[in-house]
C-alpha cells in the first residue's frame, strides 16, 4: 500500500521501539519521515535506513521542538503526519507512595508536556495547509487502572489522551485530525528491560491479555499508519485502543 505516498512525517522517538517500526513502515508506505530521537547514532541509523531525515531533539524543550517543525518543513515543503510517541517509563516511577516529585516531574515533562509541545508547533503548518494527521502516543493505562502501579507514567498517558480528545474537536473543520494511539504491552527494549528486573511483574500484566502475548511493535506501526492515513479520514478524537483485548476482559483465556 502506497496510503502516505510523498507525505511528510515527524516521527519522535523513532530511533527504536514503536518509533522505529512506525518510521519502517510509513516510508514503506511512501511518506518522507523525518526521524527525530536524542540518540544520534540510533537517530542516524534508522533515518538512513529509511531513506529519511535525522534531527535531533529534546522534545520536552521547546526550542527544540519548534526547530525540528521548521527542518521537517525546510527540508520537505510540507509536514502532514506528526506522531508525538517520544516517552520515558524510569524505573524510579513506582507506587505513589514511593515516587519522589523529581520522578514525577521528568516524567510529564517527557511524556505530555512533549506532546503539548508538538501538538502546539505542528497545528500552525497543518492550518496553513488546510489539512494534517496528528497521532499521539497514550496507553492502554489511560483507561485502566493498575496494582503494579507506575504513577506518572499512567498520569502522563491520562493527559495525552484528554489532550488529544480535545484538540481533535477543536481543529476537525480545519481538516486536522488528532487521534490517540493507546498500545497494549510492547515487546520493546523499554519493556524488556523494566520486565527482565522483575518477571514476576511482567507475568501479572502478561496474564491479564486475552491473545496472550505482548504486542509486537510493528503492530501498533500499523494502527499508527491507518490514523495516519486517508483511510481514518472520519476518525478523530478518537482513542485507539490496540492492547490484545486487555482492556475489555474481565477473565482471560487458559
Amino acid at each position: 500500500m502506497q496510503r502516505l505516498q510523498d507525505r511528510v512525517a515527524v516521527i519522535t522517538g523513532a530511533g527504536s521501539g514503536i518509533g522505529l517500526a512506525t518510521a519502517r513502515r510509513f516510508a514503506q508506505e511512501g511518506a518522507k519521515v523525518v526521524v527525530v530521537d536524542l540518540d544520534e547514532v540510533a537517530g542516524t541509523k534508522a533515518a538512513d535506513e529509511v531513506g529519511g531525515l535525522y534531527v535531533k531533539a529534546d522534545v520536552s524543550v521547546e526550542d527544540d521542538v519548534v526547530r525540528m517543525f521548521q527542518t521537517a518543513h525546510d527540508a520537505f515543503g510540507s509536514v502532514d503526519i506528526a506522531f508525538n510517541n517520544a516517552g520515558i517509563s524510569p524505573p524510579e516511577d513506582d507506587s505513589i507512595l514511593t515516587t519522589g516529585i523529581d520522578a514525577w516531574r521528568k516524567v510529564q515533562e517527557v511524556n505530555l508536556t512533549s506532546v503539548y509541545y508538538c501538538c502546539k508547533h505542528v497545528i500552525p503548518y497543518m492550518r496553513r495547509q488546510g489539512k494534517g494527521s496528528i497521532v499521539n502516543t497514550a496507553s492502554f493505562v489511560a483507561v485502566m487502572g493498575s496494582a503494579t502501579s507506575q504513577i506518572s507514567y499512567t498520569a502522563s498517558k491520562g493527559g495525552v489522551l484528554a489532550m488529544t480528545r480535545e484538540l481533535g474537536v477543536q481543529f476537525a473543520r480545519e481538516g486536522i485530525r488528532v487521534n490517540a494511539v493507546c498500545p497494549g504491552p510492547v515487546d520493546t527494549p523499554l519493556l524488556r528491560e523494566l520486565f527482565a528486573k522483575d518477571p514476576e511483574r511482567a507475568q501479572r500484566r502478561l496474564v491479564h491479555i486475552p491473545i496472550g502475548r505482548f504486542a509486537r511493535a510493528e503492530e501498533i506501526a500499523a494502527a499508527v499508519a491507518f490514523l495516519a492515513s486517508d483511510d481514518a479520514s472520519f476518525i478523530t478524537a478518537a482513542e485507539f485502543l490496540v492492547d490484545g483485548g486487555i482492556s475489555s476482559a474481565y477473565v482471560t483465556p487458559l
